[in-house]
């Protein structure tokens, strides 16, 4: 961790709605003037697109059924403990950026959907860190990314609730049948449960959104829950670490209540509201420790 230079990271599963979260993010920096590092998870696969759908046939093909962009196998932990690490110390280190799409690969010449760009060094004077992707809190044997972490911000809806985001976002946006979607949920469970799920007991504040209609057969959902139709529970590991005011956000979010001494739930309708309440002054606090 660095007062001077600080790190956030957002983690959360695919199809968890981390961009929502993100998106708070960006209208604060924006904001308050704040110049970040964007650092996405994407970047440190360890495979391209075409050279992972190889070693995915490699592994099925040796009797794992379980080779997935979650797991440890498929991701560079090392690189991204040591850029994590580096920033802190420094403000420097290295990135790179996966292409998603032809508009994503259109400003690079000679590079095509599926690709990273080159490892190219951080430009410095930068205020802040910012990460958002599968692993900002992982810890393995070999690699400890979330020790150099100065606020770990968790997304992880109810496990159903997730499915059928993913189910409906990848069928919309990317065009995977049902049945691969289906497909890759089960190949990636293991790892879901080895590599995602512990970060949860890691983050310094969760957002979970719960549905409050029936989501029991997530695999024939006609459509996602809509804001008015879900709660958020968000958690604070420790109120204390940001002094979390309670009573002010109570007062500032209509119909919140407090489930726990940690835990306040808001209307899902609240939720980037509440997101931008809570995390605000956070970001003040780690600008005023650089100084």
């Amino acid at each position: 961790m660095s007062k001077k230079h600080p790190i956030v990271a957002v983690t959360g599963s695919s199809g968890a709605g981390t961009s929502t979260v993100k998106y708070a993010f960006e209208h604060i920096f924006t904001r308050e003037k704040i110049n970040p590092v964007i650092i996405e998870g994407d970047s440190f696969h360890r495979y391209d697109r075409a050279a992972m759908k190889e070693a995915m046939a490699k592994a099925e093909a040796e009797g794992n059924k379980n080779f997935s962009h979650f797991g440890e196998e498929a991701n560079l932990f090392d690189k991204l403990e040591e850029l994590f690490k580096t920033y802190g110390e420094t403000g420097g280190g290295q990135k790179r950026l996966y292409l998603h799409s032809d508009e994503e690969a259109a400003a690079y010449e000679g590079l095509n959907p599926g690709q990273f760009t080159p490892w190219e060094d951080i430009e410095p004077g930068s205020d802040i860190m910012f990460y958002e992707g599968l692993h900002g809190g992982v810890v393995t044997d070999s690699a400890n990314v979330a020790q150099h972490v100065d606020l770990l911000v968790g997304v992880v809806p109810s496990v159903n609730l997730e499915w059928i985001q993913k189910i409906h976002r990848d069928n919309a946006e990317r065009g995977y049948s049902e049945e691969v979607i289906v497909d890759t949920i089960l190949r990636r469970m293991h790892d879901y449960v080895k590599y995602i799920t512990p970060q949860f007991s890691r983050t310094d504040i969760n957002f979970q959104r719960i549905a409050t209609v029936d989501t029991s057969n997530p695999f024939i959902a006609r459509d996602i829950p809509t804001p008015d139709e879900s709660l958020v529970v968000i958690r604070f590991r420790d109120p204390e670490k940001f002094n979390t005011d309670f009573p002010n956000l109570l007062s500032m979010i209509p119909h919140s209540f407090m489930s726990r001494r940690n835990t306040i739930v808001v209307p899902g309708s609240k939720m980037g509201f509440a997101m931008e309440l809570i995390l605000t002054p956070i970001i003040h606090q780690m600008i005023a420790g650089k100084k």
